[in-house]
């Protein structure tokens, strides 16, 4: 990541983040197993066998989709899980009914905290990315004891 990120483009990231993972193949009985019979289901009749239902198109998303969903969850490990919670419960869609009564707060505290938190990813975002370009600028300006020597000369 190159450039500086604000809040509301961390905010656009979660949503399109909550978006791939529902687009993510899920078939079913890929859930965990309950009671019930391990047979496939059979056709009972000819009219069901040969897609007299409703055709649904799926998007499935990209590589660099779910890449850039799983640095999304990433950062959710750099707040507090309270915080995290509210970040993706929005990113969802939910309505602030919601968040509230999932997290226990009011709606004007969930907020505070749901904008604090964006502040904070951006900030811990900024500041290991200049970690990263101190880090290159110190190793780059380390020289070999060999260069050393063929500059003293």
């Amino acid at each position: 990541m190159g450039i500086k990120m604000t809040v509301q483009e961390i905010e656009d990231r979660f949503e399109d983040a909550a978006r791939t993972l529902r687009r993510l193949p899920d078939p079913p009985g890929s859930g965990p197993k309950g009671y019930g019979r391990s047979w496939p289901e059979y056709v009972h009749e000819a009219k069901h066998a040969y897609g007299w239902h409703e055709a649904t198109m799926r998007i499935v998303p990209s590589a660099a989709d779910i890449a850039r969903m799983e640095e999304c969850i990433e950062w959710l490990s750099l707040v507090d899980p309270v915080d995290a919670k509210i970040i993706w419960l929005r990113a969802e869609g939910h309505r602030w009914r919601h968040v509230c009564i999932q997290t226990g707060l009011v709606r004007q505290t969930a907020w505070r905290r749901w904008v604090a938190a964006l502040q904070t990813i951006a900030l811990r975002l900024e500041a290991g990315q200049r970690r990263r370009k101190a880090g290159r600028r110190k190793k780059s300006a380390k020289k070999s004891p060999e260069t050393q020597k063929s500059l003293s000369l």
